[in-house]
């Protein structure tokens, strides 16, 4: 089985690399943070449940790109060649779907990143990828869309209750993103499979898909080793001071 081991803490894309490194930085001795932290961390202790499935979920942006003159393929000892110039083609919105004590991972692809984009993700995680849970159990951060109103706003009040009640969510802090193991699955989605210019979101998605079946063939997980006991030693100036 492939895993990526989760320390305690997850460095951010280095956009510029000789003047900065980018982080999520949490606030000191904040009650918020240690509470959602020890939350989270508490269900990834949890045993397998077939019932009550762990998924965790995150999104991320990624731009199209048309290439300006077609790039050089690839020949023996010499690497692809790409122009510098190109224009952007828009935008699409990636969604990871982790369900890391199963080693499995579903992407998904949409033009947006709106709370209906939001929605439809979820009405599928529940519908089409655990349609016989009795609860699933969610990790996912505090932005803006990743709440229960995103049902509300996209679907009648019927099935977003629906929705609602099959769901356990639990956030991660803010700043605490690295507590999210969606957040490492897209890390290395990012660097196996995005790095290319892709034009349209089909060609996105077909991508993505090569990418997704062989690492769920495989059982790919995350080996998660940071714990409760672990962040009130590493972590305790995040703690309160009583």
């Amino acid at each position: 089985m492939q895993q990526v081991i989760a320390s305690s803490g997850v460095e951010k894309n280095d956009l510029k690399p000789h003047l900065n490194k980018y982080w999520c930085i949490p606030p000191k001795q904040s009650a918020q943070f240690v509470a959602c932290m020890e939350d989270v961390l508490d269900v990834y202790t949890r045993p397998i449940d077939a019932s009550r499935p762990l998924v965790c979920l995150d999104e991320t942006s990624k731009q199209l790109i048309t290439e300006a003159r077609p790039s050089m393929p690839c020949k023996p000892g010499r690497v692809r060649r790409i122009d510098p110039e190109y224009r952007r083609n828009g935008t699409a919105s990636v969604f990871m779907i982790t369900a890391p004590l199963e080693g499995q991972r579903h992407v998904r692809v949409r033009e947006h990143r709106k709370r209906e984009d939001f929605a439809e993700v979820i009405r599928e995680l529940c519908d089409e990828l655990y349609p016989d849970a009795e609860q699933i159990v969610l990790v996912m951060d505090q932005l803006n869309t990743h709440h229960i109103a995103s049902l509300y706003q996209a679907f009648g009040p019927d099935e977003a209750k629906r929705l609602a009640d099959k769901l356990e969510i639990h956030h991660t802090p803010k700043h605490g993103s690295w507590l999210n193991i969606a957040e490492i699955e897209l890390s290395v989605l990012s660097r196996q499979c995005l790095s290319d210019y892709f034009e349209t979101r089909e060609q996105l998605s077909k991508q993505i898909a090569a990418w997704e079946r062989p690492r769920n063939a495989s059982n790919a997980g995350i080996d998660w080793r940071f714990t409760t006991d672990d962040a009130r030693i590493k972590l305790k100036k995040l703690y309160p001071s009583i």
